[in-house]
């Protein structure tokens, strides 16, 4: 019997060890998470135990509660702040204190098919986070990027829906500079389709080593855009709303009534005509006045994200409104996004992304420029149907603005379409292995149709003491036209990685992978043009076949398509946090060269030496906590903006002939074509240093770049007048600096931050043509590029004087015809005289300095954020005022024009017949220097204990203004004014204005 109770007592106590086993290996565990700077707690931190999906979140007070195994580690996360495991040790309470991303080197950045620790790289990759992109009042991302970063230009526009124009490091070549854009793996050239508040982080590889694993993609470097992802444990509801006034605060001073009449008559007696009769005209209008307006904007995005045991989902749902400036123009945008990611196992995961995009831009025909020509004696209209006739001497080459811009108000229907992609699998093996493959797709439709809207009614106003007189347009033709295009993208990626960590202080990173992309995109557009019927308002009626096809009409219609291939890796070491090593090599392809010269092979090294890490300098340096050597090489291809095949000969159409009541057409050559056309070869290297110190308080990051394309790819004539022959020929050089500092500190419980960067990017024709003598031009010859010199750089006469007396030209270099009050040039062969042989360089347009200043600050629930831009160093081409095809309205350095001996040494006599002043000069240049008040902010951001009240977790207002201010001597709406081609930039005719933006916002967290 006793034997059976000790059977029995000893079951029982292995089963009730049994059941307190069970029972203790999950334990509820307790704790608090604070800021590691200011102390203050942190709610929404995501708390997950890791390897699993359990998780939670800390409440408003920053506290949490979850149940673990004792055994496990927790995984805290928050956006900002460097992630922390702590094991769990069968603790029950655990604080857990956050380390600010921002003063730490931890963050992680994109460096294509892969990402790594920012204290680990040996390029120059920048980042740039996705909530200082967000609470900007900016339709495209990327404007918002202006400032940021040293080493990248960004040049906007006010016009609604625009992409600014992207450089990194200068323009490496004349044919295409753009950078590639990726989008969480996806190429692309453009980001448009993005909404704003949906993006994680921006990282700018700069330097040819970073991009080297794009191989012939990313030459002018990358620009990779990671969105945001549901967080782990958390679910949250999320809404972000901007709404502001758009207004121009910088007109081109042009002359009013009174100032026009003075000058035109001033003007007609210099050349002997006869006084105008200016007794009727009793207006005194500002066209530019009556065709901008103080236009609306609105940015709204709607997120939701879920994370569950198996799977995590985000939904983003934006709209944005932006109208334009200028009277009737628009953007309307929508994006939805849709990102789910499932975790089949724990070593299996799969996921996806698809976004849709549709757009609808409303542009109106009217110039501005017409606007500063147009006579501002002149009144607006009589009634709604009826506007005025510019004067009889502007009548038949200068319209009426106001009456432009209302023809051409919704007069066309366009829509963009655009769907894209991906899903992913993700297999870990082996412990260290980890093997991924994404498939991508990018579809893009435009459909556009439009109509003529019916003249209006004109009244020319009498002169000499004639009668007004109502006239309409005789020779008005009714016309329709349709566009469609399509285009269509197909990426695929498979890597395999291999990461490990061995004991001594090695860390090991191993990529191997191949990609694959093919792009072909077609287009069709028609129009047709009836003289008799009246195309009606309505938009059903816009189509081709409401005109009778037997009417004149136009068609045409292209395509191309291009597959690109590569296969690359990339080891990445590093040993004891201090000596760093990354190496890449890739071999890519593309079918737009022969086949014999479409492959090529490209690889990057670079390496790190972290200073700090030493011994010697722990011992005996004190208050500089992290110093970093860099040194990186990179070779890679540039294929970007070539259309496909140019080295097999294209066909277009030649003259025509006629044969009886048939009209046929002759088929000839579209250029002469080189066999052995290949991509260019962009090879670079880069010498920086990263340091922080005085307790992570002071940061710089210093770099020194040098950048050569070699066989750059341009078209040109190889005699003049013959068809235009493409190829490689040349070099381009890029060397410059770059500079970024940063200051942070806290004054009790005002914390601050003031950051600066600047870069300085030198851009030379190192060869072209094997000899000096060879030329491209640009923008009829104002623009020109040789050796020697910078891209596209301005050629023409440099002005010394005005001719004050006929004595004094007899000592004075001129031309044959020129005349007292022309503008005297500098003779600049010395032959005495003034010819084409005098022209010179004057200077580039596109600008080698550039910088950005910030200012943050934060007293308890308040922040402020100030922001400066600039650039200096080069030249805007007023080309506006060149124009003399008829008598336009006056700009105001006109008001000073040479007179007489003595009244003005710069500018020359009013008398429009004079063409030496009108030949291209420094006249025209002015520069291009600016500042600009970016962004004023102010934000309050509502206390954690009054939102759980309300039953959100986080609530912040704010207020803001854009481009408030700028100070420069350009004369233009705005100065940037670098938009155009490469090769004939820097020309300023009406560019579009970069208004200034007063805003609202609120970004509120459930």
């Amino acid at each position: 019997m006793k034997r059976i109770f000790t059977r029995i007592s000893v079951l029982v106590g292995i089963c009730l060890l049994t059941i307190n086993v069970a029972f203790a290996q999950n334990i509820t565990v307790r704790g608090n998470v604070t800021d590691g700077g200011d102390k203050s707690t942190i709610p929404s931190v995501s708390v997950v135990v890791k390897g699993t999906q359990n998780g939670t979140q800390t409440d408003a007070a920053g506290a949490y509660s979850i149940s673990a195994p004792a055994d496990a580690t927790l995984v805290f996360t928050y956006v900002g702040y460097v992630t922390q495991e702590v094991p769990v040790n069968n603790r029950t309470s655990i604080n857990v204190v956050l380390a600010s991303s921002a003063n730490e080197l931890e963050q992680v950045v994109v460096i294509g098919y892969g990402t790594q620790k920012k204290k680990d790289l040996t390029g120059s990759i920048s980042s740039v986070k996705g909530d200082d992109i967000a609470k900007m009042p900016a339709v495209n991302p990327l404007s918002s990027l202006q400032g940021k970063v040293a080493g990248l230009t960004v040049v906007n526009s006010g016009n609604p829906g625009s992409q600014p124009v992207i450089r990194i490091r200068g323009i490496s070549s004349t044919n295409s500079a753009n950078p590639l854009y990726v989008v969480d793996g996806l190429l692309q050239d453009n980001i448009d389709y993005l909404n704003p508040a949906d993006i994680e982080s921006i990282d700018l590889l700069r330097d040819a080593s970073s991009s080297a694993i794009y191989g012939l993609r990313g030459a002018n470097g990358v620009i990779a855009v990671t969105t945001k992802r549901a967080a782990r444990g958390q679910t949250r509801v999320n809404f972000t709303s901007n709404i502001g006034i758009q207004k121009v605060i910088n007109k081109i001073d042009v002359a009013d009534a009174e100032g026009f009449k003075r000058l035109y008559s001033t003007q007609l007696a210099n050349i002997g005509a006869s006084p105008f009769d200016f007794s009727n005209y009793t207006g005194n209008t500002d066209w530019q006045d009556q065709i901008l307006r103080t236009a609306f904007i609105n940015s709204n995005s709607l997120s939701f994200s879920n994370s569950g045991e198996k799977s995590t989902t985000l939904v983003n749902l934006s709209y944005n409104n932006q109208e334009g400036v200028v009277k009737y123009s628009s953007y309307e945008k929508y994006v939805l996004r849709l990102s789910e990611e499932i975790k089949v196992t724990d070593k299996l995961k799969i996921g996806g992304d698809i976004t849709g995009f549709l757009a609808k831009p409303n542009g109106t025909s009217v110039s501005l420029t017409n606007a500063t020509w147009a006579a501002p004696i002149v009144p607006v209209r009589l009634d709604e149907n009826t506007y005025y006739s510019m004067p009889s001497f502007q009548r038949s080459s200068v319209g009426n603005p106001v009456a432009a811009i209302m023809r051409g108000d919704r007069t066309s229907i366009n829509k963009f379409f655009r769907f894209n992609g991906s899903v992913f699998g993700e297999l870990t093996f082996l412990q260290d292995f980890k093997i991924r493959s994404t498939f991508y797709g990018d579809f893009g439709f435009v459909n556009s149709r439009g109509y003529s809207r019916p003249p209006f009614s004109f009244i020319n106003i009498g002169e000499a003491g004639g009668s007004n007189e109502v006239v309409r347009d005789d020779q008005f033709r009714s016309t329709v036209n349709q566009s469609q295009s399509e285009t269509h993208r197909y990426q695929q990626d498979h890597t395999l990685t291999y990461e490990k960590s061995l004991e001594g202080g090695h860390r090991f990173t191993a990529l191997a992978g191949f990609t694959s992309l093919r792009f072909a995109g077609s287009n069709v557009n028609a129009s047709r043009t009836d003289s008799t019927l009246v195309v009606p308002g309505d938009p059903d009626q816009w189509y081709i076949g409401v005109i009778n096809a037997n009417n004149i009409q136009a068609n045409g219609g292209g395509g191309s398509e291009e597959t690109n291939m590569g296969v690359f890796a990339r080891l990445s070491y590093v040993y004891k946090d201090k000596y760093l090593f990354n190496g890449t090599i890739r071999r890519d392809g593309s079918s737009r060269f022969s086949p014999e010269n479409r492959w090529g092979t490209f690889g990057s090294v670079g390496l790190g030496w972290v200073a700090t890490e030493e011994d010697f300098f722990k011992e005996n340096i004190k208050g500089i906590d992290y110093l970093k050597f860099r040194l990186s090489w990179g070779r890679l291809g540039n294929s970007n903006g070539v259309s496909p095949n140019l080295y097999q000969q294209g066909l277009t159409n030649g003259q025509v002939a006629v044969f009886g009541e048939n009209v046929y057409t002759a088929i000839q050559n579209a250029y002469i074509p080189d066999p052995n056309l290949r991509f260019e070869i962009v090879q670079g290297f880069d010498v920086g240093l990263d340091l922080r110190a005085l307790k992570d308080r002071f940061n710089a990051e210093l770099t020194f770049y040098n950048k050569t394309t070699d066989g750059i790819l341009t078209s040109f004539p190889l005699l003049a007048g013959q068809l235009p022959f493409f190829t490689n020929l040349g070099k381009i050089n890029n060397r410059g600096i770059e500079v970024s500092l940063g200051w942070a500190d806290k004054i009790g419980e005002l914390s601050y931050s003031l950051n600066g960067n600047f870069s300085y990017n030198r851009n030379r024709v190192e060869s072209l043509g094997n000899t000096t003598e060879f030329q491209i031009t640009g923008n009829s010859g104002v623009n020109l590029t040789n050796s020697g010199q910078s891209i596209g750089y301005f050629y023409g006469l440099r002005q010394l004087c005005i001719y004050q007396t006929a004595k004094e030209m007899l000592s004075q270099p001129q031309f044959s015809n020129s005349q007292v009050g022309d503008i005297a040039f500098e003779d600049v062969n010395g032959d005495g005289i003034i010819s084409a042989l005098d022209r010179t360089y004057l200077g580039t347009p596109f600008p080698p300095y550039s910088y950005g200043l910030s200012l943050s600050l934060g007293y308890k629930g308040f922040d402020a954020l100030i922001e400066g831009q600039g650039v200096a160093g080069n030249k805007i081409y007023t080309e506006r005022r060149t124009a003399n095809f008829t008598t336009l309205n006056y700009e105001s350095n006109r008001l000073n024009a040479w007179t007489g001996p003595g009244t003005s040494n710069v500018e020359p006599i009013l008398d429009n017949t004079r063409g030496n002043n009108f030949q291209f000069s420094s006249y025209f240049l002015e520069p291009g220097d600016y500042f600009r008040l970016r962004t004023v902010q102010l934000g309050y951001t509502f206390a954690p204990a009054l939102m759980n009240k309300l039953g959100a977790q986080k609530l912040r207002i704010y207020v803001s203004g854009q481009n408030l201010q700028t100070w420069t001597k350009a004369t233009g709406y705005t100065p940037e004014a670098q938009i155009g081609s490469i090769l004939g930039g820097g020309a300023d005719n009406g560019v579009y204005p970069v208004p200034a933006v007063y805003s609202f916002g609120l970004n509120v967290t459930f």
